[in-house]
């Protein structure tokens, strides 16, 4: 049976999505995937499972600035509990069929896959991926889930800006000192072998746009470095050194993330984000590594502790 109110709001959304990326200079596939993700995360938000759910990754920019600083594709969950990939694919699909109000997307039970991954031999996790459809417009969504992480500071719910006058999800999130502590431990993890510029990146930005204290980071890369079994480094790891910023093979990866990322801020030197970030991360690293109180603070864009 034909649903034309249906039809006539899809038609409303795709006008308003189209209108709000050309007015912010945004690529509009992007911004469909946003508004896809946004209105997913409403419907798991709702979800008897909300609370088992914590939100990170690059969306998280979103709910701290309002924009995302790089163009991303996928939604990063950190999951309280393991789930094998047929629970996760019977949850997917259950949100799938969730009864909402209606913001004009039909998410497809159908489309929803899970598989395992392993990222960058880092930890193991699942790929959920399916498909939601705007009128007559595809969206395509990626969803990555890890398990056994710790928050500290613990995650806190908050609300997920929302593209258009519909209801706010509502969801927990990672810290921002967990956020740095993750991707740092990743660093010191792939050594040379990293290729993720996308860490370098979003370190250099939180330490750009937001203040930080001392023993809350210092804590938080502490309790990440435990619970991933890496030790924590005496003094300056390779990936924050001038040898790997110097690097030819680094430059050119730093170099063709900037091309593809759409980043909002003037590119930079990958030599220039590494100093940056070495002065952000080595004293609350050090203090870590000594199990001493780091008490210091760092103001918004650094460029030192206080």
């Amino acid at each position: 049976m034909s649903n034309p109110a249906g039809r006539n709001l899809a038609a409303s959304v795709q006008h308003r999505l189209l209108d709000y990326a050309k007015a912010k200079q945004d690529v509009h596939q992007l911004v469909l995937v946003r508004y896809g993700v946004e209105r997913l995360l409403y419907r798991l938000g709702l979800s008897e499972q909300a609370s088992g759910f914590i939100l990170k990754g690059a969306m998280l920019f979103v709910v701290w600035t309002g924009t995302a600083y790089r163009a991303t594709k996928d939604l990063d969950l950190l999951a309280k509990e393991s789930a094998t990939t047929v629970e996760l694919q019977s949850f997917f699909r259950s949100l799938c069929v969730m009864k909402v109000a209606d913001d004009g997307l039909v998410f497809l039970a159908d489309s929803v896959q899970a598989a395992a991954i392993r990222e960058d031999n880092l930890y193991q996790g699942v790929r959920v991926t399916l498909e939601a459809r705007l009128g007559n417009a595809r969206i395509p969504l990626q969803v990555d889930i890890g398990f056994g992480d710790v928050v500290t500071p613990r995650a806190v719910a908050a609300d997920f800006p929302t593209l258009l006058d519909f209801p706010a999800p509502r969801l927990r999130m990672y810290s921002r000192a967990t956020v740095v502590a993750e991707k740092l431990e990743a660093m010191v993890n792939l050594d040379l072998m990293n290729s993720r510029m996308k860490d370098f990146y979003d370190i250099w930005i939180l330490a750009r746009e937001f203040e930080f204290e001392g023993e809350v980071l210092s804590n938080a890369i502490r309790a990440t470095f435990k619970r991933r079994q890496t030790e924590l480094p005496a003094g300056p790891p390779f990936a924050l050194s001038a040898g790997f910023s110097t690097d030819v093979g680094k430059r050119q990866q730093w170099q063709a993330f900037v091309k593809r990322g759409k980043l909002r801020l003037p590119e930079t030197s990958l030599a220039t984000v590494v100093d940056a970030i070495r002065d952000f991360l080595m004293p609350p690293i050090t203090a870590a590594a000594e199990s001493k109180k780091f008490s210091a603070h760092w103001p918004k864009g650094g460029p030192a502790w206080r």
